[in-house]
């Protein structure tokens, strides 16, 4: 087992890691950067003196950093707690700010459950939601989709990339059409900002939402991106930071290292992408090959570079993932939102998929041959294992 030094103190890595969808490990570059930053930033960046004004210059630096890299203005860009909480306020604002249109909120069966989420409460408290199917791939039907936005619709949302299964969606496409009839359209671009290019502007996003951990900035870091024009208004009381978007006192180190992080990922990702896509390519290969009875599911070319899912027919799920666990092996299983409970993921349920036995292994910076190879050795034996157990005890 390999170490990493954090904060003086020797911290063990897994030699099998492969749930970087879920949350990847700090960034050489976000660690140093937070460690510079808690030594110069962290005083109140709304004060007027020395140490605050430091503090300030570096929360604005890494605010227009951030901004280049998803082509937005530094003006258009705060920051949340979180991923989730960023979905929540660029949605609630909208259909706030544009309640005189409609109340009619689109989004795929697809989403992520902080889009799903809001979208109930949305209807529960009187508006109107409407969600599109997708395909076996996961892919959103486009007619279908931009039929739903009408001139009163509030808002659409759309993920940039699955969560689950990597298969892309038809972001530029859609929100051109919802453009054309004045909609704004929300991206959730968590999976895939730092993986693959992300531009607000090739995109025509007019709101978008990430989350800094997927990157390998600090957890407790949400981005939130409002396009300038766009009728967004905060639901929270009023607050004079972050552009009275977001309440509360903004985590400056935190904030510096996510920008870091990126700015790195920036120049990582197109080589990376190359080599993990290559990885996923023989793990589809390999399991194909070597499990019977087992779907691989999403686009298996028009996906995020890292991510392979695949469901075994006659496995439990949880048992599974604990098995890998034993094995040495991290990775994700049953809805990748929901993982503490393991219920049937809505992603695979929408596709009309296999949900039985469903892992998610996605790959990052830090993943090896070796160790893909090690997982694909295992893997059949551990699947036979487990049909065996399950037969015997069935007998």
């Amino acid at each position: 087992m390999g170490f990493r030094r954090c904060y003086g103190a020797a911290v063990p890595i897994s030699p099998g890691y492969f749930d970087y969808a879920s949350t990847a490990p700090l960034h050489p570059a976000a660690r140093a950067a937070l460690l510079a930053a808690y030594d110069d930033g962290w005083a109140d960046p709304s004060r007027l003196y020395g140490v605050a004004r430091r503090a300030r210059i570096a929360l604005d630096d890494a605010r227009a950093r951030i901004a280049g890299v998803v082509g937005a203005r530094p003006d258009e860009v705060s920051f949340t707690a979180s991923g989730t909480t960023s979905v929540h306020a660029a949605l609630a604002g909208a259909l706030a700010g544009r309640a005189r249109v409609g109340t009619r909120l689109v989004t795929s069966a697809v989403e992520h459950s902080a889009v799903l989420a809001l979208a109930r409460q949305h209807e529960a408290a009187g508006g109107e939601s409407v969600t599109i199917p997708v395909d076996r791939a996961g892919r959103i039907d486009v007619e279908r989709f931009t039929t739903a936005v009408t001139a009163q619709t509030a808002v659409a949302s759309l993920q940039h990339a699955n969560h689950e299964v990597g298969t892309l969606q038809p972001v530029a496409e859609v929100a051109a059409i919802c453009a054309a009839v004045g909609v704004p359209l929300h991206v959730d671009a968590a999976q895939s900002l730092g993986r693959i290019a992300v531009s607000m502007t090739e995109l025509g996003a007019s709101l978008l939402s990430a989350s800094a951990h997927k990157w390998g900035g600090p957890p407790g870091v949400g981005l939130l991106v409002v396009r300038k024009g766009v009728r967004w208004r905060s639901n929270a009381p009023e607050d004079d930071r972050e552009g009275g978007r977001v309440p509360g006192f903004e985590n400056v180190p935190a904030i510096v290292a996510a920008a870091a992080a990126l700015e790195a990922r920036q120049g990582e990702m197109a080589a990376e992408a190359v080599r993990l896509s290559a990885l996923v390519d023989t793990i589809r290969g390999v399991l194909a090959q070597r499990i019977d009875d087992i779907e691989i599911v999403g686009d298996p070319v028009g996906r995020l570079p890292h991510l392979v899912t695949f469901s075994c027919l006659y496995v439990d799920g949880e048992a599974l993932l604990h098995a890998l666990d034993r094995a040495g092996f991290a990775v994700s299983s049953g809805s990748s939102c929901t993982s503490s409970t393991l219920t049937p993921s809505h992603v695979l349920e929408a596709m009309g998929v296999l949900t039985h036995g469903n892992i998610r292994i996605s790959l990052g910076r830090d993943t090896v041959d070796q160790q893909v190879r090690a997982l694909l050795d295992a893997l059949p034996a551990i699947v036979a294992a487990l049909r065996d157990t399950d037969r015997a005890d069935g007998s």
